[in-house]
């Protein structure tokens, strides 16, 4: 996959994280397969959404939502793979990705329409996205070796 068609994918993605209608209640998919993977999390407010995956084994994600409309996805495959989504406010969207092994992802949003996007790849990436205030857009995209 090219770098351009990668990068066009990761922001394809946050604009339809921004997007998702809220709805009335908060909802949480999970998935996990393998072994050793661990999700927790927290909403309050309406029409959060939390959505994980994970598959290989010994990942970890958490994700803690606080007002309305938010919305974040995991991924991760592979393994030690962690991440963490904290949103507060309303309308924020955080993806992650990540794919390969001992990457570290930290998302966290405080305002209102803010989209954070990620990805990572091969093994040992780590990235960290700080937004406050409305309307950030944040898009990161890494292939460590």
């Amino acid at each position: 996959m090219s770098r351009k068609t990668l990068v066009a994918t990761v922001i394809a993605t946050a604009i339809g994280l921004g997007v998702v209608p809220a709805t009335a209640g908060n909802d949480v998919f999970l998935h996990q397969f393998g072994f050793g993977n661990e999700a927790g999390g927290q909403q309050a407010g309406f029409g959060n959404q939390i959505g994980i995956h994970q598959n290989g084994v010994f990942n970890g994600a958490i994700s803690s939502q606080f007002g309305n409309g938010n919305t974040a996805a995991v991924g991760q495959d592979g393994f030690n793979n962690y991440a963490d989504t904290w949103q507060a406010g309303h309308g924020n969207g955080a993806g992650v990705g990540q794919f390969g092994a001992n990457h570290n992802a930290i998302m966290t949003q405080d305002g209102n329409g803010n989209i954070a996007a990620g990805v990572q790849v091969g093994n040992g990436c780590a990235a960290e996205v700080e937004q406050s205030g409305g309307g950030n857009v944040a898009a990161f995209v890494q292939s460590c070796p």
